[in-house]
């Protein structure tokens, strides 16, 4: 996630409040997808972008999630993600973001 997407999200949540912004990722990575789920939730990693030091607690998902897949038009999904999910480690990267966004949850 570049510098000025961490800015954008940071922006964005200051704007309309932390709960009202979900984060959906399609990284073809399952390690940059699970840095950016990183970022999102506990702050940039690399201390470099506007969120270092800030954990937003953002809810993250991966595209290919049930939970997002099924709310999208069918011939959306099919015509625009399909083909990533069937190639990349889809399942993989999102068992990463899904393990990152139940750290959330955790007390």
């Amino acid at each position: 996630m570049d510098l000025e997407d961490q800015g954008r999200i940071k922006a964005k949540v200051e704007e309309v409040g932390q709960g009202d912004v979900v984060v959906i990722l399609g990284s073809p990575s399952v390690e940059a997808a699970e840095m950016y789920a990183e970022t999102v939730t506990s702050g940039d990693p690399t201390y470099a972008g506007p969120l270092t030091g800030i954990a937003l607690r953002l809810p993250v998902y991966y595209i290919s999630e049930p939970e997002i897949k099924e709310q999208i038009p069918r011939e959306v999904y099919r015509d625009q993600v399909e083909m990533m999910e069937m190639v990349l480690p889809s399942e993989e990267i999102g068992a990463r973001v899904k393990a990152v966004r139940e750290k959330l949850n955790s007390p």
